[in-house]
């Protein structure tokens, strides 16, 4: 049969406008070049970090015959910086070029840190140049891990931020699982003194990574002009933060479960060995396996937070495992012990998942010329509890026992989550767009 209708116009050809919003549409983050470089500088620069953290300790005692009291100091001077200059970081970050600050914190922290093996081949290394390198190597990081918190959201689009903050948790969770382990093997291959120069090697590779990114975004930096005195502006950042209602409360839980995860983590060596019988290697797969399953997560953070909610997904991070945490006091010597490992797990994917999402809810509402002093804030808080709590795990542990001290530990990380179901994020799905 002939059809008899009217022909159709064909439909006029894609505008020049509906083009371009099809060409922007977000890309996955794995294909998108910028997001990638600076995933890559992170995980070199973190993994260059957790080697250190190994290698420059045995460096201590290999070479310098250190005493334990002295190298238990090398890792309070990583961790002090975070104390005392996460604020002053915040304030600079939002003054300067973040990937030029990243570049020259790379860079200097290459050169310190090849120092080390430099002066040990020579026979002139000490115990106080350690302490120099590993205190300024903390320090610069702390400048370098705000910037880069903070260069996230310039380069990616809003509605990728929890899969961007969740690629970048997953970064620092193979770092800790990867880190550590190939520092030791490293030391066992070529020694404490080539390991240090390898990681030295991993600041410089770091830093071509952040050099080769290009965006045409403008980095939003304060005008001179309009720059507040150095104190104001500290104020102002913190004021931000405790100020806004849901903001505070990250705070209060970020510190409350540091606080006890700390706590936790300084005693559960010992609990596996001596209360559990635990072998080195059945330890080693223990915390591997605590890993993997926060690698695991950090890969779904995105679908995950578009599934539940880009906001509900945060206090239901924190809240939904807990139960899972309680296994860990209950392990036993033999099987019984991967009870503790599904703890672990529970523990690290929430960490993972909680930190994405509420990374991505603090980088989408905060105005972007307070970026770095708003990051800065709660890294000065969430970090500064860090050494009390692993001074209590130990003074509690040693009062009323080890397995009795996690059962605290691990109610009080739990009960982190109060924080969130008690604040207005309760009532929300998503982030506000503005």
């Amino acid at each position: 049969m002939t059809d008899t209708t009217t022909p159709q116009p064909a439909p006029p050809p894609a505008t020049e406008p509906a083009r371009r919003q099809r060409d922007e549409r977000p890309r996955s983050l794995w294909r998108h070049r910028n997001f990638m470089l600076l995933f890559s500088a992170q995980t070199l620069s973190e993994t260059g970090t957790r080697i250190s953290g190994v290698a420059v300790p045995l460096l201590a005692l290999t070479v310098l015959h250190a005493s334990a009291f002295e190298v238990s100091l090398l890792t309070a001077l990583a961790w002090l910086p975070y104390v005392l200059f996460a604020l002053p970081a915040g304030v600079y970050v939002d003054r300067v070029r973040k990937r030029r600050l990243m570049v020259v914190c790379d860079l200097i922290r290459m050169a310190l840190t090849a120092s080390l093996p430099v002066t040990a081949l020579l026979g002139t290394v000490t115990i106080a140049q350690l302490y120099v390198v590993v205190g300024l190597c903390g320090v610069l990081t702390v400048f370098f891990n705000v910037a880069q918190r903070t260069q996230l959201p310039l380069l990616v689009a809003g509605e990728q931020l929890v899969e961007g903050r969740g690629k970048q948790e997953t970064a620092e969770g193979a770092a800790e699982l990867v880190g550590p382990a190939l520092g030791g093997l490293l030391v066992g291959l070529i020694g404490a003194t080539r390991t240090v120069l390898a990681d030295a090697v991993s600041f410089l590779v770091s830093a071509c990574a952040v050099a080769a990114i290009r965006t045409e975004a403008q980095e939003a930096r304060i005008d001179e002009d309009d720059r507040l005195p150095f104190r104001a502006a500290v104020r102002e950042g913190l004021s931000f933060v405790l100020g806004h209602p849901i903001l505070r409360r990250f705070l209060g839980c970020s510190a409350t479960n540091n606080f006890f995860v700390m706590a936790m983590t300084g005693i559960e060596v010992v609990f596996l060995v001596d209360d559990l019988n635990a072998r080195p290697f059945v330890v080693g797969l223990v915390f591997t396996g605590g890993a993997v399953g926060g690698l695991v997560t950090g890969l779904v953070a995105q679908p995950l937070a578009d599934r539940i909610g880009s906001a509900r997904v945060i206090w239901v991070a924190m809240a939904a495992p807990g139960p899972l945490y309680l296994l860990m006091p209950l392990a036993s010597q033999g099987w019984g012990v991967t009870l503790y490992a599904v703890g672990l797990t529970a523990f690290s994917a929430n960490a993972v998942l909680y930190n994405s999402a509420m990374g991505a809810y603090m980088q989408r509402i905060c105005p972007t010329p307070m970026l770095g002093r708003m990051n800065a804030s709660n890294m000065w808080v969430s970090f500064g509890v860090v050494p009390l709590g692993a001074l209590f795990g130990g003074a509690l542990g040693t009062w009323i026992g080890l397995r009795a001290t996690l059962l605290v530990c691990v109610l009080g990380a739990w009960s982190a989550c109060l924080f969130l179901v008690l604040s207005p994020l309760r009532t929300m799905r998503d982030v506000p767009e503005d």
